[in-house]
This record gives C-alpha cells, structure tokens and sequence, in this order.
C-alpha cells in the first residue's frame, strides 16, 4: 500500500478517484481524472520546500542501496567483513557488473520491517563498516575497477562500542586514504547523507545527488536541539542548512544533481536506477578519458575548493 506525505493528499485522492472510475469502466473520467493528477504532480513537486524535500527523502519506501544494487548490477557478488573485527550490515559492498562495465558498487542500508532495521543498524555503521569499505576501495583500486558509493545514512553510528573501536579515525582514514585512490571514484547521496557518515565515502572524482536527496552537517533535529533547544525548529533548521540538492549545487560543494522522477523515487524505482545507471557509465566513460596525473590534479582541485567563499 503507498505511503503519502501530508502534502500529497491531493494526489491521493485523484488516484483514489482514478480507481473508482476505472472500477466503473468509465473511459472517460479516467482520461480527465488523468490529466488532472499530472496537472497536480506538477503543481506540487515543482514548489516544493527544503522540508518537504526532507521528507521525500526520508520516505520509507524511498528506494535503499540494495534496490539500486539489485536494479543496476549482473552478477554481483558480496563482500564480507573488514578483516579486522566484524561484518557490519550497515554498510554494502558488492563486485559485479553494471552493463558490460565491471565495477565494485559500495552503500549505505538502512534496512525494511523492524528486524532488518535492527540487523542494518538503522543505516548507521560502526567503524568496521567504514574498513569494509575501504577493503572493496583497495580491492577495485587493484585491478582498476571504478567504484559507486551510494550514499544513505542518518550519520556514523554514535554509540559507546563505536566510539571505542574508534569510529572518529575509521572515517578520516577513509578520507585520507579515497582522496589518494587510483581509480575512478562515483559517490552518489541516493537519500539522505548524515555528518561524517555520509562524508566517508563521499570523497571521488565525482559526487552528486538524487533530485530529492539530501546532504548536511548534521540532522535538522540535531541542529533545532543546538540552536533553539527545540524540536519545532526543525523545518526553519531545515531552511538554514541548505541541504537540498540545488542549495549545493549553487555553492558548487556537488558536481551533479541526477534527475529522479518528478514524482518522487519511491514512486517510480525504475525510473530512478536508470538514471542513476546511465549517470554512473556516462562519467566513467569521460573520466576513463583522463590520465592518471589528470585525474588526481581535478580531484584535488575539487577537494582544496570546498569551503571557499567570496567576500
């Protein structure tokens, strides 16, 4: 059964209306009711707020990163565990191919139904997540295969175990070690991408954004409880933060924002790993292009541009 958002009710009941009629077998009211809710699509996703788009991007039936891996890939085959500790389940690497292009694909799972929620930690890893990822990174790095980070998380995981087993320095380690990777690095924030969480395999060649995805320092919640101890601050938190696809493309702190349906990728799935499919090939293919000694040269000038401003 869909979910709606409180601010497509609209839509809910021209689709309710729409059933109704086809019910009846009236032709008729079925091509007016039609054309109404596109007219309706329209009107609502083209004014959306930065709340709303929060919203979107939190959907609980939002395609995760185990539906575009499923969509996207032949063949993919698991990678387990960090050599060191622990398999965490928050955190996804697969080797396979996306068409005829052998790649290693890397994501963030926040999981379905409370049990799998539980067993992927919310989407939340802890610091053997992050050296899972970064033993797939040295394994595509090895025999030159690109790598896809989808990215989708509230943030690292806060808890106390995390802290031990140093989750601070598992986060800047893959910093460090993916701005140096020789190979061709695709990050994509495919929901919603947390703090440092999301910023660890974050660092690429290319990063963009689903239209509807979102990307922060911190949550709006983390940030209302800060600024105004108050959680009814969040939509204006939200607002503040600039945290939606076209706030950072305008600050030029992503690359791309990928064209998800208009209605919403939790609406039309397949939609949406098409895009992000032909995303992903078209900007291997063009980086494939570049020399090695190229490649480093703009992914530092894109790394050392963050964060400048004009006065």
């Amino acid at each position: 059964m869909a979910i709606y958002l409180d601010f497509e009710e609209n839509i809910k009941n021209i689709e309710d209306e729409i059933i109704v009629a086809k019910t009846k077998a009236d032709e008729y009211a079925v091509a007016a009711l039609e054309k109404q809710l596109e007219e309706e699509i329209n009107k609502t996703y083209s004014n959306l707020t930065d709340f709303q788009k929060l919203k979107l991007a939190r959907h609980p039936d939002r395609p995760y990163a185990l539906d575009y891996i499923r969509g996207l890939m032949v063949d993919p085959y698991e990678i387990h565990g960090d050599r060191h500790l622990a398999d965490d389940q928050a955190m996804i690497c697969y080797i396979g191919y996306i068409e005829n292009q052998k790649c290693v694909v890397i994501g963030e799972q926040k999981g379905r139904g409370v049990k799998n929620k539980i067993k992927r930690n919310f989407g939340m890893p802890n610091p053997e997540g992050y050296r899972k990822a970064l033993r797939a990174v040295k394994l595509a790095e090895k025999f030159q295969l690109p790598i896809l980070f989808l990215v989708d998380t509230p943030g690292a995981y806060p808890g106390i175990g995390a802290e031990e087993r140093s989750q601070s320095e598992a986060i800047a380690r893959n910093l460090f070690e993916l701005s140096d990777t020789n190979t061709t690095i695709i990050s994509v924030v495919i929901g919603e991408g947390g703090s440092g969480g999301a910023l660890a395999i974050s660092i690429g060649d290319k990063l963009a954004m689903m239209r509807y995805s979102v990307y922060s320092v911190i949550s709006p919640e983390g940030c209302a409880s800060i600024l105004w101890k108050d959680q009814a601050m969040v939509e204006t938190a939200t607002n503040a933060l600039k945290i939606t696809s076209n706030d950072l493309k305008n600050c030029d702190l992503i690359d791309d924002i990928i064209d998800e349906p208009m209605i919403g990728a939790h609406r039309e799935k397949e939609k949406a790993i098409n895009a992000l499919k032909e995303y992903f090939l078209k900007q291997v293919e063009e980086i494939s292009k570049l020399t090695p000694e190229e490649r480093y040269e703009k992914r530092y000038a894109k790394l050392m541009s963050l964060g400048s401003f004009a006065s």
